[in-house]
């Protein structure tokens, strides 16, 4: 046998063992994105066509400067609305406040405020590391049976897969986001397919969240004074 042809045939071994790891992959991608259109079909709403519910959930992003990037800003102006609109009672920011932007809470909370909305009626998370932990901690530690979730189209829809999963009563209601740049969405978007397949892997895994914390009545006071 030649030996030139041993390199050739690893060189081909190799090619067959990275194409069909890359066909896995996206099977893996594909199939986790089936789950979540299938479990959240007709649970995804606009503003004007939101169903009422005691609070909405908005989910935290990156901050600058203090100040909400122009994603967490699209989901705040969204809870804005819905509060306007009288379709909920309260808001439950969720994010890190500890976050490598800044803290996201803090943003969330003065942008609110400066918007008009009363502090009273804002309840802040300040470990809701990530989707996942969001939607167990607005349960476990705020104690939501029933609620709106407010993120940009495709991050809502695996939110409410999540949140669903956990036997928590949510609808999802779509974000704008605000001369966004094409480069910031289409980045946007592959992140949230790659985070799919995370995402079935935390409800497979039943795990905690990062930060467990006591219950907490902050958020049934306001609903039901």
């Amino acid at each position: 046998m030649s030996t030139k042809a041993k390199p050739r045939g690893l060189v081909r071994r190799l090619l067959q063992a990275v194409s069909a790891l890359a066909a896995a992959l996206v099977a893996v991608v594909l199939a986790s994105a089936g789950w979540v259109a299938y479990s959240t079909a007709g649970k995804v709403y606009d503003v004007d066509d939101a169903p009422d519910a005691p609070v909405a959930i908005v989910l935290g992003a990156q901050v600058r400067d203090g100040k909400p990037m122009r994603f967490l800003a699209g989901r705040l102006d969204t809870a804005i609305a819905l509060m306007a609109a009288g379709k909920i009672k309260a808001i439950l920011v969720s994010g890190d406040a500890d976050g490598n932007s800044g803290n996201e809470i803090q943003a969330m909370t003065d942008y609110l405020i400066e918007h008009g909305i009363d502090p009273a009626v804002i309840i802040g998370d300040d470990h809701g590391i990530d989707t996942y932990d969001t939607c167990a901690r607005a349960k476990e530690t705020f104690g939501v049976e029933r609620g709106l979730i407010i993120s940009q189209p495709l991050h809502v829809s695996r939110a409410v897969a999540l949140c669903e999963d956990m036997d928590l009563d949510v609808d999802g209601v779509t974000a704008e986001c605000i001369d966004c740049n094409t480069l910031a969405v289409v980045r946007n978007y592959a992140r949230e397919l790659l985070a799919r397949p995370k995402a079935v892997l935390d409800l497979w895994s039943g795990r905690d969240p990062v930060v467990v914390s006591p219950p907490v009545d902050s958020l049934a006071a306001i609903i039901d004074r």
